[in-house]
C-alpha cells in the first residue's frame, strides 16, 4: 500500500514517522501541498494521510486508487465524507491524543493571567527590584485561582482533563449543559448560569452549526467583567467583532485565543491586527506538544493496520 501525507510541516520536525512507515509499502512525504498539487501526488496512492488539506467530491473522484483516508486530527470536516462513503473510501480520525497537552496549554495560559510571570521577570530585568526599597517589588496583583469558578463548555475528553487540573488548584467547575435545553443532566450546569457566574469559561466543544459564533454580543455581555475567555477549539466558536468589542469596553477582562476563523490569519486579521492588551493569541498550538503529536501518529498506524486487517 502506497501512503502519501500532504502536510506533514503540521508537525515538529524531530517527530518520528516509523510507526506509520512499518504499515505501508512506502511513504511520500510533502510539507505543504496545494489544491492544484493533490491530484498529481495522490494519483497512486492507495492511503492519503492529511491534517489539513481539504479533499472535495471533485478531488476524489480523480483518484480511483484511493482506498483510506488517515486524517491527522480529531476533526473531519476537511473531507468531503458523503462522497468518500459513495466511492467506498475509508476516513479515519484520531482523538484523545491532546488531552494532556491541551490541558497543560489552558492552564499555562490561566497561571500566566492570574501569576503575571512575565510582567514579574520583566520587572526584574528592567532593574527596578534592585531598586527597591523593601525586600521585594509587587508589581501587578497575583490572585489565587483556590475558589475561583472554572466553566467548561464541551465536556469531551479534553474538557475532562481541564477539570482535572482545575479541581487540583482547588478551583470550583462548572460543565455548561447545552445552550437552550431545558433538561439539566446530573454534575451539570445550565449554560447560561456558567456563562453569567464563571471567573474562566474554557471552550472545548466542536464546531457545528449550533456552535459557530456562540461567542457573540449576548453571550459576552452575560460574561462578568473580570471573566477571562479562552478558546483552544475552533476559532468559529467566536464572533470576532463582538469579542473586539467586548474587550476594548472592558466587558470581559481578558481573552486568549489558540484558534481563529482563517488559519492561517491574514495580516489584517481584526484580531491579529487590534494590538489589545488584553488579549493573547497563539498559532493553533494547544495540542501540539511532543508528545501529543507522536502519540497522534501512533494513532494514525493503528488506523491503517486496522484497515489493512479487515480488508
Amino acid at each position: 500500500m502506497h501512503a502519501v501525507f500532504l502536510d506533514q510541516q503540521t508537525f515538529n520536525e524531530d517527530i518520528s514517522l516509523a510507526e506509520i512507515q512499518n504499515e505501508v509499502s512506502t511513504l511520500t512525504c510533502f510539507a505543504t501541498t496545494q489544491p492544484n498539487e493533490i491530484i498529481k501526488r495522490c494519483i497512486n496512492a492507495e492511503i492519503i494521510i492529511t491534517n489539513k488539506v481539504v479533499l472535495t467530491e471533485a478531488l476524489l473522484k480523480q483518484l480511483p486508487k484511493l482506498k483510506l483516508i488517515c486524517i491527522a486530527a480529531t476533526g473531519m470536516n476537511n473531507i468531503d465524507l458523503p462522497t468518500a462513503e459513495k466511492l467506498n473510501i475509508e476516513v479515519t480520525n484520531v482523538s484523545g491524543y491532546a488531552s494532556q497537552s491541551v490541558a497543560q496549554n489552558v492552564f499555562a495560559q490561566i497561571l500566566e493571567y492570574f501569576n503575571q510571570t512575565s510582567h514579574h521577570n520583566q520587572n526584574t530585568a528592567s532593574g527596578l527590584w534592585t531598586k527597591s526599597p523593601t525586600f521585594c517589588f509587587l508589581g501587578n496583583t497575583i490572585n489565587e485561582l483556590a475558589g475561583k469558578t472554572l466553566g467548561i463548555i464541551g465536556y469531551g475528553d479534553l474538557g475532562k482533563a481541564v477539570a482535572k487540573i482545575a479541581e487540583a488548584f482547588e478551583m470550583k467547575v462548572l460543565i455548561a449543559e447545552r445552550a437552550n435545553t431545558e433538561h439539566i443532566r446530573a454534575n451539570r450546569t445550565s449554560y447560561e448560569q456558567v456563562v453569567k457566574t464563571a471567573d474562566v469559561i474554557t471552550l472545548h466543544c466542536p464546531q457545528t452549526p449550533d456552535t459557530e459564533q456562540m461567542v457573540n454580543e449576548e453571550f459576552l455581555q452575560m460574561m462578568q467583567p473580570h471573566s477571562m475567555l479562552i478558546n483552544t477549539a475552533r476559532g468559529a466558536l467566536v464572533d470576532n467583532h463582538a469579542l473586539l468589542d467586548a474587550l476594548k469596553n472592558n466587558d470581559i477582562a481578558h481573552a486568549v485565543l489558540d484558534v481563529l476563523d482563517q488559519e492561517p490569519p491574514p495580516a489584517d486579521h481584526p484580531l491579529i491586527s487590534s494590538k489589545l492588551s488584553n488579549l493573547k493569541i497563539t498559532a493553533h498550538i494547544a495540542w501540539a506538544s511532543t508528545q501529543a503529536q507522536q502519540r497522534l501518529i501512533l494513532g494514525i498506524s493503528k488506523n491503517i493496520k486496522a484497515f489493512m486487517f479487515s480488508n
